[in-house]
């Protein structure tokens, strides 16, 4: 996607290059998938303007945070257990702890028909969260 694409999330009618965004902080939510990955890339120009923290499920988060200090984004990872919860639960509850305003992720990382059938993190995140969320659809 392009920055003018992204701009409409912080309310700026100028590309997010010129001027600073106004939702911080925000989660990017970390799995190490392609759907995760492709969800970093194409939101750098409004990581850049956030305070981000990565929430990283059982996995080190290291890489994507290395990528993303590399390309100037300010990065806290944040690795928290599920304890037998399911992650859009999680996500939800451990962006209201940080008091994020966004919550970035890829979306469908299983078949969509699988998640319409059984559910999943993605319909989870449509149906339930109390807060935006930027999906990344392939």
């Amino acid at each position: 996607m392009k920055v003018k694409e992204w701009k409409t999330v912080c309310g700026y009618s100028e590309p997010l290059r010129q001027k600073r965004c106004a939702c911080t902080p925000c989660i990017l939510a970390w799995d190490s998938s392609n759907e995760a990955s492709g969800a970093a890339r194409l939101s750098i120009d409004l990581l850049k303007h956030a305070g981000w923290s990565i929430r990283s499920r059982g996995r080190d988060g290291a890489d994507v945070a290395a990528y993303l200090a590399r390309h100037g984004v300010r990065v806290q990872v944040d690795r928290i257990a599920s304890g037998g919860r399911q992650a859009n639960e999680i996500l939800s509850q451990h962006a209201l702890d940080v008091s994020a305003d966004l919550i970035v992720m890829g979306a469908y990382n299983h078949p969509r028909w699988r998640q319409s059938l059984f559910g999943g993190t993605t319909r989870g995140m449509i149906e339930d969260s109390r807060m935006p969320v930027m999906l990344r659809i392939d």
